[in-house]
């Protein structure tokens, strides 16, 4: 299998960070609370025996103030409200909540850009006044109802009544400046939105402008009823030049056809007589005709007068032919003008249907046009409502805010020594906790989840609890992430297993998601020291992805101390080493796990004298890959890093490490020596597992169960029954062949 770049481990991962939890990090300060008890509580008993002392040495101190109303009614206000637009105007929601004086608006108040300006107003008269004293001995809180309540200590009096009496009329006048700035803010902000928008506006209305240019048209609907109209005109002029042409051929078959007859007599009435100019070459014809006929009875063939009339017959017939073809050719032009008619008809039908499908898209785009039109408009005339309403504001000069209670009279405070001994105490405990996490910092051991990041630089997929029923019995691992109560069918048992159960589908989950691209189907469990748990995290990660309805394969590649045979009651041989070196067959090796019927183990098997040379070798890649055809997800627990090979030889085969650590145990040297070691073969890792933390059950707490005690008279009972089963527990995990 092709390994996963190292680059994998840097990126951010999808587990949660416990050191980033708030919970964890309190059970994190416990823990090093109980470390550091002793240092603590040095440091906290010399700060209270300082601030006693103190108390007896201190002056008496004056102590005056004055409360301020931060969002008072004025007629302004009234007005502003009813104006949309501006700052001042109601929500919507007539019951929202008005806003109150945050944390920031408070340290705002205690700045400097507040309190030196009368700094230097009260120098000339008190040279000893500071921003440090100033800002030492005034006290500045905010109540849920807006009311600025407003505190100031000193020795001297005077000092106190005028630091009061200047202070009240300056935040009064901060409020009148902020209200001011926060319009003039909006104020520039939506003049610097304005040119944009209208610029926009602008481009839109160009584009439009652009757009009926380029397609010569003002509105779509109207083209298309125009074009409509055009098609219909244009189908009755081809049904009017259809007949037209119709008629004018037969009109020339008929002229061809008297053309080609041999005598007069049968032009006579055709279609040729609607010639006026033929028509009357024709009645010459026929007169001439008349008048021979007429002669021939008084005078002879071959007399001048019938000579005359034949010549004169003689000269009308070509002029009558002449005549019919040019009549003909009359007709035939006709012919060819209404031909060329019904083919510029159709071309312009053909033209105005080609408008007709180009309309459609051209309505689409018109209408993007004008919808984005609309939208910058709508934009546009926002902004212009929100600078007129902008305006409106800028003009109030009414003061916001109202002095409910002018400055008091000072008055002298006396040294209270248990206060000034609890303070001592709490400060005390403070520098002592201090102390503890900075000592605690400069320890060389690994106390946190948080720590394993900052050193790693690795996904933290992780968190696994403390089980004191796993440290009692290290030998014999309960069967089921349900088998780990003190007491059998008592509430104890969720709140003793519920946060190692959810720990390890934490875990699958985590590793499940780091890659949704390519889900990880194998991985190496392994370890910088021994004694980490790393063989504990390796079966009950099995279970957690065998219980998620995966086909899991829990394989015990530790060849050096095995211990999953042990853990699960089973027989080491036949194993690993008997299907890679001795050619087992891979289904007859497998051991299924009766309390889930989705995991198997593949234990070591014999021991070899030489655990390198079987993991390196080529059978035990081609068993690698055989695996991954017929499971889900093969797990493979592996010797610790640290002054043995074997996982570097399997990790780059798989699609990565997970890297175990326990807490309160490992030094740092030897995990940054090991994460060191990983990047020479550039072996992948996945991330990294925190066990045996304490601060992972705390995260659990909401969803524990409430103990229900028995009575007081019967806690000792109680006690006892507890403890009796809890031994017998042990004893039965420690027994070979105890039942599960």
């Amino acid at each position: 299998m092709k390994a996963t770049s190292l680059l994998h481990t840097q990126a951010n991962p999808t587990a949660i960070a416990a050191g980033d939890e708030g919970g964890l990090e309190l059970g994190r300060l416990l823990a090093i609370f109980r470390r550091k008890s002793l240092l603590i509580l040095s440091i906290t008993s010399a700060v209270a025996l300082l601030a006693q002392l103190k108390t007896l040495t201190d002056q008496p101190v004056y102590k005056a103030g004055f409360e301020i109303l931060t969002n008072s009614v004025t007629v302004e206000n009234q007005v502003l409200s009813s104006v949309p637009q501006t700052l001042g105007s109601r929500p919507e929601n007539p019951e929202a909540p008005a806003t109150t004086l945050d944390e920031t608006k408070i340290r705002v108040l205690q700045s400097p850009a507040i309190l030196n300006p009368l700094v230097e107003q009260l120098q000339p008269q008190y040279p000893q006044i500071s921003y440090e004293l100033l800002a030492k001995n005034l006290k500045v809180t905010a109540s849920q109802h807006n009311i600025l309540a407003v505190t100031f200590s000193d020795p001297d009096a005077n000092l106190v009544r005028d630091v009061l009496s200047r202070l009240s009329n300056q935040y009064l006048e901060y409020s009148l400046a902020t209200r001011q700035g926060d319009v003039r803010q909006g104020l520039v902000f939506v003049e610097e939105q304005l040119p944009t928008l209208e610029a926009l506006v602008a481009r839109q209305q160009a584009k439009l402008q652009n757009f009926r240019q380029q397609f010569n048209l003002i509105d779509p609907q109207l083209q298309a009823e125009q074009l409509s109209g055009q098609l219909g005109d244009l189908a009755q002029d081809r049904l009017k030049t259809q007949t037209q042409l119709s008629e004018a051929r037969l009109l020339f078959s008929e002229m061809q056809a008297q053309l080609r007859s041999r005598g007069i007599e049968d032009a006579s009435g055709s279609a040729l007589t609607a010639n006026p100019r033929y028509q009357r070459l024709l009645d010459q014809l026929l007169e001439v005709d008349s008048q021979f006929a007429k002669d021939s009875t008084l005078y002879l063939d071959s007399s001048p007068d019938m000579q005359v009339l034949q010549e004169q017959r003689q000269n009308l017939l070509p002029l009558l032919q002449r005549e019919g073809v040019r009549a003909q050719r009359e007709v035939a032009s006709q012919i060819q003008e209404l031909e060329n008619r019904a083919e510029s008809i159709e071309k312009s039908a053909a033209v105005l249907n080609a408008q007709v499908k180009q309309l459609s898209f051209v309505t689409r785009e018109y209408s993007d046009i004008q919808r984005e039109l609309q939208i910058a408009t709508d934009n546009l005339n926002q902004f212009l409502t929100k600078r007129e309403g902008l305006r409106i504001e800028a003009a109030q000069r009414e003061v916001p805010w109202q002095l409910l209670t002018p400055p008091s009279a000072p008055l002298p405070q006396s040294a209270s020594a248990k206060r000034r001994l609890a303070l001592g105490i709490g400060l005390g405990f403070l520098l002592g906790l201090a102390a503890a996490l900075l000592s605690e910092r400069l320890s060389n051991r690994i106390h946190s989840p948080k720590e394993i990041k900052e050193l790693t630089q690795l996904p933290l997929l992780g968190v696994i609890p403390t089980n004191r029923l796993l440290n009692s019995a290290p030998h014999q691992l309960p069967t089921t992430l349900s088998d780990f109560p003190l007491l059998t069918g008592h509430p104890l048992q969720a709140q003793i297993s519920l946060p190692f159960q959810e720990a390890f589908r934490t875990l699958y989950a985590n590793l499940r998601f780091i890659s949704p691209d390519t889900p990880i189907r194998s991985l190496v469990v392994s370890s910088p020291t021994a004694n980490a748990g790393k063989t504990t995290v390796a079966l009950y990660l099995a279970q957690a992805a065998a219980a998620a309805g995966q086909r899991v394969l829990l394989v015990d590649a530790d060849l050096r101390r095995p211990r999953l045979h042990q853990y699960l009651q089973m027989s080491a041989s036949p194993g690993l080493t008997d299907v890679v070196s001795s050619g087992f067959d891979l289904e007859n090796v497998l051991r299924p796990v009766a309390w889930e019927s989705n995991l198997s183990l593949l234990s070591c098997g014999s021991i070899p004298p030489d655990a390198t040379r079987i993991l390196a070798s080529q059978s035990m890649q081609q068993f690698m890959a055989k695996a991954l055809t017929a499971f889900d997800l093969v797990i493979y627990d592996m010797p610790p890093l640290l002054g043995i090979s074997d996982a570097y030889f399997l990790a780059p085969q798989t699609d990565g490490l997970l890297l175990v650590v326990r807490l309160h145990q490992l030094k740092r040297v030897l995990l940054e020596q090991a994460i060191d070691e990983l990047r020479v073969p550039a072996v992948p890792i996945l991330g990294a597992v925190a066990n045996a933390s304490d601060e992972a059950t705390s995260s659990f707490s909401y969803y524990q169960p409430e103990l229900e005690l028995p009575p007081q008279s019967g806690i000792t009972a109680f006690k006892d029954q507890v403890t009796q089963q809890s031994k017998q527990l042990i004893e039965r995990f420690h027994r070979p062949n105890s039942p599960r």
